[in-house]
């Protein structure tokens, strides 16, 4: 790994997230000269700066920026787009640009463990990170979860591993980064704002092998190694796959049951756990517990701690979340789901019908795709948000279609029209950014209003 030098060079850090305020206190402690910009100014921001500021930063927000200044290095947020003006600015200059997680990486003084995908990411990393700690290692998780990489590299040397998950947008911008394990847990159609096709989604989600050598693993699904391999992608790590779907992988869920995972591999051949040992349910996580129990196997861990810290793990919050039961109708927020293959598996792990209270901002997909499993599983959908009108044409021919101006309107609705034993099911398909302030907010929201149901 190649350090980075950047005492008395003047870096820009585009974007005041999470992972631009890391890496600003980061690139400071290192003795650069740091500037960072955004395009907003709320007050969330204000405060931000005021931090950065006292730290000796300079932070110029609103597009106030002060244009006569040539950079070294430009360090780009994940949630900024290559196509926005503050990034075009800086490629003008021909200033070089990394992404925060290659940052980081030039910093970490411990092996990586990344985690990327369509679904299941968080989960994922949690999962992961639970096992080493259950195992006896030293671990964090960071990333797109908890601190950002940039805050977790200080205490990297003590650690055995760190988790990341980390997105397609993070690794746009790698140059180096390296993961000893790399995980890509599914690829689905997402954010085809930003991509201008599938191809290039999965191109860049393949990013997380790119620099991974023949002693490292790929831990990959069997579905994802199939579309990576008719794109022509190759990895050079050694993999262990993982299927819920396909019997050949070498950690796979039982179809027969969807219960009982296996294992092929000959350090651990046989039965690794059931699914009904776990806090967990649904197919999709069971394809998390098969991608963390692949990593496991691949670090050597003992099977029986595995399982034990598998199975003592809770699910976070937002993820078909249980909220209530009123009236015998049970509420499910599944706010994390943004994306039209969450919703679907979503929808199949329920038994019985639902009312879906969907929408958001779009991203591209194609709402159609659920058309079967609406009409399987939805009795009503609420629509809300800018893409409702979207939904409302792809699905009011096989289920009957509401619209909502609100939170408090949407689970009004839903409550009216579901009987016992229905279930009331928050799975947006869309992001939160039209009406909340993330999809955390939207669910807090969601909870709030059904705790305030009569």
């Amino acid at each position: 790994m190649q350090t980075m030098e950047l005492r008395g060079k003047d870096v820009v850090v585009l974007g005041l997230g999470r992972s631009g305020m890391a890496a600003a206190s980061l690139l400071q402690r290192d003795g650069a000269r740091v500037v960072v910009r955004d395009e907003s100014a709320g007050d969330q921001l204000q405060e931000r700066a005021m931090r950065l500021r006292r730290l000796g930063v300079r932070v110029e927000l609103g597009n106030q920026f002060n244009r006569s200044t040539r950079f070294d290095l430009a360090v780009v947020s994940p949630g900024i787009g290559p196509e926005r003006p503050i990034v075009r600015e800086v490629l003008t200059q021909n200033t070089p640009l990394l992404s925060e997680l290659e940052l980081a990486y030039r910093f970490c003084l411990c092996p990586i463990i990344a985690i990327t995908g369509t679904n299941g990411k968080t989960t994922t990393t949690e999962l992961i990170a639970a096992m080493l700690a259950g195992c006896g290692k030293r671990t964090t998780a960071a990333g797109n979860i908890g601190n950002a990489f940039s805050d977790a590299v200080e205490a990297s040397a003590g650690l055995d591993a760190v988790v990341l998950e980390v997105s397609s947008f993070q690794l746009e911008k790698i140059e180096q980064f390296r993961a000893s394990i790399a995980v890509l847990l599914n690829i689905t159609p997402d954010h085809l704002d930003r991509y201008e096709s599938m191809d290039a989604y999965a191109a860049a989600k393949s990013f997380i092998f790119m620099n991974q050598r023949p002693e490292d693993t790929a831990v990959v699904s069997v579905e994802t190694l199939e579309t990576l391999r008719r794109m022509g992608i190759a990895i050079k790590a050694h993999p262990i796959t993982f299927s819920a779907y396909n019997h050949e992988a070498d950690v796979w869920l039982d179809w027969f049951d969807n219960e009982t995972i296996w294992c092929r591999l000959p350090e651990c051949r046989g039965i690794l756990l059931k699914m009904s040992e776990t806090n967990l349910r649904g197919v999709h996580n069971a394809e998390n517990v098969l991608a963390t129990l692949a990593t496991g196997l691949a670090m050597g861990l003992p099977v029986s701690r595995m399982r034990e810290a598998i199975c003592s793990y809770c699910p976070q919050p937002h993820r078909c979340e249980f909220v209530a039961e009123v009236d015998g109708v049970t509420y499910i927020n599944d706010s994390k789901a943004t994306n039209v293959d969450a919703v679907e598996k979503a929808l199949r792990s329920l038994t019985g019908r639902c009312v879906l209270i969907a929408g958001g901002r779009d991203k591209g997909l194609d709402f159609t795709s659920l058309k079967e499993v609406v009409a399987d599983k939805v009795k009503l959908a609420v629509l809300m948000g800018e893409a409702q009108g979207k939904m409302w044409r792809a699905w009011s021919r096989v289920a009957p279609c509401v619209r909502a101006f609100s939170m408090e309107e949407a689970v009004r609705l839903a409550a009216s029209h579901a009987r016992r034993g229905d279930t009331v099911l928050l799975s947006p398909a869309c992001a939160s950014f039209d009406m909340f302030e993330n999809y955390e907010h939207r669910g807090e929201e969601f909870k709030r209003h059904v705790f305030n149901l009569p």
